[in-house]
């Protein structure tokens, strides 16, 4: 029985014997071979989505939360702090819930998805609604967490991109190899980070040949490392890479550039469009943000290498954001109650 990525890669993570296990079977999620997507692009290669809205909380977040929460239990907290454009806030939420721990969760005020703020407040979290954006957030969370005992759980919580990294050691166990490329939304950029640790730890250890170029892709209202300037208004439809400040702003360039990848920006239309090829083509639904990285795809694919492997991370559920998802679907019928009515939508 699968019991979560701590117990998977245990000789890859930093835990011990001593540690209570904070899990809710996370991980595992599938690679999934999408060659429409290739042929809309034009290209010629393989292209895999890893479907990270698989997840228990349907992000890639639970992959991080289970090491931040086992380590944060096992140090004798009581309480978890993030913040959050929504699902950092439901995963810690659904971790402390798991490990009997209080969760307070602050959020950009009207700037989080509909679906992610009623995990937060199901699961039991404190939600702090802040009338300021993600960066004024996640200043508060790091000045109460070095005030108080209180855990700081955001990816500038080194364990985290512990577990975060694990993603790419499942990539390369279900392919048999390391891509040639990871393409990646970038939002608060802990994230590639992650995965640069993970194929560079594969590759030390042998369980693989080469790390991927890493292509990580930011929305054009909310582009700063592609412009170099911080965002003091970001401003995007993909709310969960909306930060005009990551944490991991000089791990991300690290990444990009030791993996001699590119970060990009892409526009709301150019990401709304992938989220609906993806969808309509596929049979995949994501949240806007992790379309980023098929948006990405789309608009460079020709600079790709010929018949290459391309694997594109789509972070979150699509039911994550179902407000948006209405709005990009096809209209909805309204008919009398009659068989002659449905039948002449229906032919």
């Amino acid at each position: 029985m699968y019991q979560g990525l701590i117990k998977r890669y245990r000789h890859l993570l930093p835990v011990d014997d001593s540690m209570e296990i904070i899990t809710l079977n996370e991980g595992n999620t599938p690679l999934i071979e999408v060659p429409a997507v290739a042929e809309a692009a034009g290209f010629s290669g393989k292209v895999f989505v890893k479907y990270e809205g698989l997840n228990p909380t349907g992000s890639f977040k639970d992959r991080g939360m289970t090491m931040a929460v086992t380590k944060a239990k096992h140090d004798g907290m009581k309480v978890v702090m993030c913040a959050s454009t929504g699902n950092t806030s439901a995963s810690a939420a659904a971790y402390a819930a798991k490990a009997k721990m209080s969760a307070v969760v602050l959020i950009p005020d009207g700037n989080i998805a509909l679906g992610k703020l009623a995990q937060a407040m199901i699961y039991g979290a404190k939600v702090i609604a802040v009338q300021g954006n993600f960066d004024d957030c996640l200043r508060y969370v790091k000045e109460l967490c070095a005030k108080y005992p209180i855990a700081l759980v955001n990816s500038i919580n080194p364990y985290r991109l512990e577990g975060q990294k694990t993603a790419a050691f499942e990539i390369v166990d279900d392919l048999g190899y390391a891509p040639d490329y990871l393409l990646i939304p970038v939002g608060n950029a802990g994230n590639i980070s992650a995965y640069f640790m993970g194929f560079t730890q594969y590759k030390e250890t042998g369980m693989s040949q080469k790390i991927p170029k890493l292509w990580g892709f930011q929305a054009s209202g909310a582009a700063p490392i592609v412009e170099n300037r911080i965002f003091e208004k970001p401003e995007t439809v993909a709310t969960a890479i909306r930060i005009g400040n990551p944490a991991s702003w000089e791990k991300a360039v690290k990444a990009r550039d030791n993996s001699l990848g590119r970060i990009e920006k892409v526009t709301d239309q150019e990401i709304l469009f992938a989220y609906r090829l993806l969808a309509t083509t596929s049979g995949i639904f994501c949240e806007p943000a992790s379309a980023a990285s098929v948006a990405g795809f789309i608009k460079y694919a020709k600079d790709l290498e010929k018949d290459s492997t391309v694997v594109m991370v789509l972070t979150g559920h699509g039911l994550k954001d179902p407000d948006n998802a209405i709005n990009q679907a096809p209209e909805i019928f309204h008919v009398k109650n009659n068989l002659k009515a449905i039948e002449e939508v229906v032919i």
